[in-house]
Order: C-alpha cells, then sequence, then structure tokens
C-alpha cells in the first residue's frame, strides 16, 4: 500500500518531484547525464532504407541522424536514486536550435529489446523523429535497456520520471555538441507508451520543470483506463486471448513487486505457472521466449480468485487501479490527438474514449480523437505515429 500511495497522482507530487531534483548536487542531480554511447550514424539514404525494412513510413526521412544511448540519473519507483538509459537521436542539419520530440515507446519485456539497445539501438520511431529534423528524446524507461533492477510495468510514477529525466539529459548532451531544445516540447507514444505520454503531458503542463512547456500531445493506441476498459474488453472475449494472458502476467507480476497483490505465486497463477510466470517477466527473456511458454487464455493462466479479483478488484489491487487509470484525468491547455484503432485486439478502444471523455469533462479541450481504421495493435502504431508526426509537423514543424 505504500507503494500505491507513493505514486504520482496529483500536482503535490509532481512539484515535490521537481523540488528534490533542484535541491540536489549537480553531478548527482536527476537527469544528469551518467554517460553516452554513439549509436549508428545513419544518413538519410540509410535511414529510409533502415525504416523501410520495420516496415515505417519513410516520406518523411530529410536528414542523415546521429544517434546515441543516453545513461542518466532518474529515481525508482520509491524515490531512491537510480539510473536509466534511453535513445537521443539529432538530425544531421545546421540548425542549432531544435524542437524536441519526447516518444514514449510501448510494451515489451526484454531489457534487450529496449529502443537504445534492439537492433544496435536503430529505434525505428527515434530514427523518423530526428530524420524529419527534430531532436528525438526516447527512453527505455525503468529496468529495460541497460538500467538496473525490474521494470516497473505500467506504473505512470515511473513512466513520468523516466521520462522527464530522459529529456533532461537529452538537453544536457544536445548542448554538449552545440544544439539547444526549444522549451515547448511535443510529446507522443504507443501502447504502453500512450498512457505514458498522456502522464508526462499532464506533468509538463502543471509544471513538474518550469525549462519545459508543453506544445502538443498525440499518444497512440494507450491503455488509459485498465480498470474501466482494459480489463472488461479481455473478459468479454473482444481481446485476442493469448495476447491478454501476456499482458495480464506482466502486470500481475509486475505489481505484485510494486503493491504487493498476493502472497505467493500460486494465489494468481494456476499450476504450472506459478512457477514459471514471475521468472519469465526478469528483463531477461524476450517476448518471443514469454509468449512461447504461456497458456492461449487467462482463464488458463490464473486461479479463479485471481479471475474474480480482475473483475471486481478489492484490497492492495483497488487501490494500484485507480492510482494508474489517471493519466488523462487533466484538461489540456494544448491541442490533443488520440489515435486508436476500433478493431485493435490488444489494447480497446474504450480505453480512447474513455481519455477523450476525461479530458474533456472538468471543461473545454481541443481534444480530437482519431480513429485508425480496421488495424491491428501494431500496426495501428506505425499508422498512428505517422500521422502524429505529419500533424506535429503541421502545427510545429521543426525549429527554423
Amino acid at each position: 500500500m505504500a507503494a500505491v500511495a507513493a505514486a504520482l497522482t496529483c500536482t503535490a507530487a509532481v512539484a515535490a518531484t521537481a523540488a528534490s531534483a533542484a535541491a540536489a548536487p549537480p553531478h548527482t542531480a536527476r537527469g544528469s547525464v551518467v554517460s553516452v554511447t554513439p549509436l549508428p550514424q545513419l544518413s538519410a539514404v540509410d535511414v529510409a532504407a533502415t525504416l523501410r525494412d520495420d516496415g515505417f513510413d519513410a516520406s518523411g526521412v530529410r536528414y542523415g541522424v546521429d544517434a546515441y544511448r543516453i545513461v542518466y540519473r532518474t529515481v525508482d519507483e520509491n524515490g531512491d536514486p537510480t539510473t536509466a538509459s534511453g535513445f537521443v537521436g539529432l538530425p544531421r542539419d545546421r540548425d542549432r536550435r531544435l524542437r524536441v520530440i519526447s516518444y514514449d515507446h510501448g510494451t515489451m519485456a526484454g531489457a534487450s529489446e529496449a529502443p537504445s539497445v534492439d537492433d544496435g539501438g536503430r529505434s525505428p520511431e527515434g530514427l523518423t523523429l530526428a530524420s524529419a529534423g527534430y531532436a528525438a528524446a526516447v527512453p527505455d524507461y525503468l529496468g529495460l535497456g541497460v538500467g538496473p533492477g525490474y521494470h516497473p510495468y505500467v506504473q505512470v510514477s515511473t513512466e513520468t520520471t523516466a521520462t522527464l529525466d530522459m529529456l533532461r539529459a537529452a538537453r544536457t548532451f544536445a548542448r554538449s555538441v552545440g544544439r539547444t531544445f526549444d522549451p515547448r516540447v511535443l510529446v507522443t507514444g504507443f501502447s504502453q507508451g500512450g498512457q505514458a505520454a498522456m502522464a508526462f503531458s499532464h506533468a509538463l503542463q502543471v509544471g513538474i520543470d518550469p525549462s519545459f512547456r508543453l506544445a502538443a500531445a498525440a499518444p497512440i493506441s494507450g491503455p488509459y483506463r485498465i480498470a474501466d476498459a482494459e480489463l472488461p474488453a479481455m473478459f468479454s472475449g473482444q481481446l485476442d486471448p493469448k495476447d491478454s494472458a501476456y499482458y495480464i502476467g506482466y502486470l500481475l507480476t509486475s505489481w505484485n513487486r510494486l503493491y504487493h497483490l498476493y502472497d505467493k505465486a500460486s494465489d494468481a497463477f494456476r499450476a504450472p505457472y506459478d512457477r514459471t510466470v514471475a521468472p519469465l517477466y526478469d528483463g531477461k527473456h524476450t517476448d518471443d521466449v514469454i509468449f512461447a511458454a504461456l497458456p492461449d487464455s487467462i482463464q488458463q493462466l490464473l486461479t479463479p480468485t485471481m479471475l474474480a479479483q480482475l473483475q471486481h478488484p478489492t484490497g492492495a489491487l483497488a487501490a494500484a487501479l485507480p492510482a494508474n487509470d489517471v493519466s488523462c484525468d487533466w484538461t489540456p491547455g494544448v491541442p490533443v490527438h488520440l489515435y486508436a484503432a476500433h478493431s485493435d485486439q490488444d489494447v480497446a478502444v474504450q480505453n480512447a474514449y474513455l481519455c477523450q471523455q476525461q479530458l474533456t469533462d472538468h471543461g473545454t479541450a481541443d481534444v480530437s480523437l482519431i480513429d485508425l481504421g480496421h488495424l491491428q495493435h501494431v500496426d495501428s502504431g506505425k499508422a498512428g505515429f505517422a500521422a502524429a508526426l505529419r500533424w506535429f509537423g503541421q502545427i510545429a514543424p521543426p525549429t527554423r
């Protein structure tokens, strides 16, 4: 329960986070750079070829990209010092002052699959943003990439702090190579990163770091309302049952470390999964390995007691869900585009509808919900990302 109380769900917590960072000595301050590792430095032709190989839209490539893995200082779920890593991409253009886009990636369980590590650090989203003329700041999150410990999956507090401190580190590094960032930040993210992007956008709007300002937000296919949209869709059969087993296994394993949802693995998972599931989500196993080791549905994975808990939460789970279903509980003062696909079988489109409702409930807000059509989850991410970048280019083109 202590971890639940520590979740970033209010302006006071945001202010406290900013205050603690400001009080730290510069060499240990949150967002300070620990190390920089050059990643592939690609020409525009190489970037376009890499993106096409990954199934991404390469039509907006204008520049080559200098990419780097940054290890930076941040805090863990208890507020204790730790480090995390992320991808920074800078366009090979002559502009000294760059507009920056913060991108939060989707669900992955293997540390080696994170943006700054996977495929030698060739993050397709990071390369796309930088090749269009923006600076790209792409956190790996806690426990992924080369960061220590376990990943606190879909926990808004650590998603927010890791994203903020990545942005700070990216700015510091950019200065060291003669580039500066426009303080107006564009924010986007896919799947888990959609939730993270919305929580981070809220934090920017309320002033978590006065040196940055939110310019616009464009989250894609995010699980913004796990309790009210995602879980009901799993039980109704709307979502892919095998994929749901993967997500639920990840969530329960992670949240049990954070919030102590159950005493024994056998309280949550049927045999033999009570012995095998938790070790799978240790950051050392890739998603392919995890999928192969899971059953075909949550009904086969979970005990009757845990299935009932997910449908009618009580105790620690009942406290953890609302603490992390708050990423859309604010009224934006900037334009927001929500991208979602009505046929998504991983993240229910109802998440986007409820997010739009939350964003507009407290007053007038410039929020648009764009249905990406008959697409599955991964394709919605690629289509939504391309659409978000086109929109950013219209309302806030790269600084010239």
